[in-house]
């Protein structure tokens, strides 16, 4: 396979993978069925406490509002709203109130593509330019010497190509606007990358003008990766993005309000909105709204908290939901394998990272390890988790046969918040 790529003997693979890795699900799910009937169930009065600690928010000013689900074997045991969606109209939170996921977009993405690698249209060793040519001559910028005057960049050929498991497990090279040495961050500012309107053919076009931040596969770093990830849906499939996510995933989901663009002003009045003083969050998702035309697949998607606890739940199933199956369990197993640990030859930038104790597979961070903390942070070895420059956050975890989700809109406080509400949940289920 190193030597070229056969879609026929993929296939086969992929089939065969497929049927062992079925019976090994098979053993998973009896297993996992007695282990669910042992998994403790969480304390009343300790559920309680996250309801004091999203009260203590909203009442401090904090936050505007937040809806907390937490779901255990297939049925809601915590569901509450907090605060106001929108402050200045006193709106009040409910369970169908809208959410910018930003990058709880980016596992919805990931899931799109693996059914079109279920479907032998995409393989993750594919070479990104056989899809989008531009890629073909893409080159890697070396940091200049002492100083970070773009001017001075050294441009060379990748070590290989970009694939397109690079791009869905954030090896590419390709980060954000943002993120990196000062130099890496003018070369994008400078290439434009959201003037005017674009779609994601547009995007990716001028994505593939700019130079790799590292060589291909030796860094973990976050970026636009997933944006291009959704382009390759567009062309593999011959539909939008959003039309094959919502024909594909969204439809028989009935995950009915999740979308790229509201489509009635009456929506709107849905949606939450975060603080006035949250000025970063707020320039971002203006910059969203400002571009209908673009379904970023890395963090355009609105969504309920309801809608996405279904796309959580079959997550949890292993890839099914209400006895459709949407991912293989090869496929399943290729998403959620950590692809980034040991023996991968990828480095870890620590920005943004899954955190300590998760490595990373395609589009979600893997629990691999307790983690170097001690005491440990929270949580199960093989829990699935992604979360948001917005605030919003989910989980999926095996062992309690449990996901649990947060939806909110800030970016000052979300640092803070995530781990406490992820230590809280798990409080709620200790017995001691």
């Amino acid at each position: 396979m190193s030597c070229g790529y056969d879609r026929a003997v993929h296939r086969a693979v992929l089939t065969l993978r497929g049927a062992v890795t079925a019976i090994g699900c098979l053993a998973v799910v009896i297993s996992g069925a007695a282990r669910a009937s042992d998994a403790p169930a969480p304390v009343p009065e300790k559920l309680e406490r996250i309801t004091a600690f999203f009260d203590n928010e909203v009442a401090a000013g904090k936050i505007p509002g937040a809806v907390i689900l937490i779901q255990q074997h297939g049925k809601p045991v915590y569901l509450k709203t907090f605060g106001y969606r929108d402050v200045t109209t006193k709106s009040p939170m409910r369970p169908d109130t809208m959410f910018a996921l930003h990058s709880m977009t980016k596992p919805i993405t990931n899931t799109a593509a693996m059914m079109l690698v279920d479907e032998g249209k995409l393989s993750p060793q594919d070479p990104l330019s056989k899809y989008i040519p531009a890629f073909a001559d893409v080159k890697v910028a070396i940091e200049p010497d002492g100083g970070n005057d773009p001017a001075k960049v050294e441009l060379v050929p990748p070590i290989r190509p970009v694939t397109i498991e690079d791009i869905m497990r954030h090896t590419s090279g390709i980060t954000y606007e943002y993120i990196g040495a000062d130099w890496i961050q003018k070369i994008y500012r400078a290439g434009h990358l959201f003037d005017g309107k674009f779609d994601n053919e547009e995007f990716v076009a001028r994505l593939a003008r700019l130079p790799l931040a590292r060589q291909p596969g030796t860094l973990w770093r976050y970026g636009h990766s997933t944006d291009v990830l959704g382009s390759i849906i567009e062309i593999v499939s011959g539909q939008t993005l959003y039309q094959f996510e919502k024909e594909r995933l969204f439809d028989p989901l009935k995950m009915n309000d999740t979308r790229y663009v509201l489509d009635a002003e009456t929506e709107r009045t849905r949606l939450a909105e975060p603080l006035p003083s949250d000025t970063i969050l707020i320039e971002g998702e203006n910059d969203r709204r400002a571009h209908p035309e673009w379904q970023s697949g890395g963090g355009g998607l609105l969504s309920t908290i309801t809608d996405y606890q279904r796309f959580s739940q079959m997550l949890l199933n292993g890839g099914e939901f209400a006895g459709r199956r949407y991912l293989s369990p090869a496929a399943f197993e290729a998403m959620t394998t950590d692809h980034i640990g040991p023996g991968s030859g990828v480095a870890r930038d620590y920005f943004y990272f899954p955190g300590d104790g998760f490595g990373y597979g395609y589009g979600l961070a893997v629990r691999t390890d307790p983690g170097n903390a001690k005491p440990p942070p929270p949580g199960s070895l093989g829990e699935l988790k992604w979360d948001s420059g917005s605030g919003t956050y989910f989980g999926v975890d095996p062992k309690l046969d449990m996901v649990y989700l947060m939806m909110q809109q800030t970016q000052n406080e979300r640092g803070r918040i995530t781990p406490a509400f992820r230590k809280l949940v798990y409080d709620a289920f200790s017995p001691d």
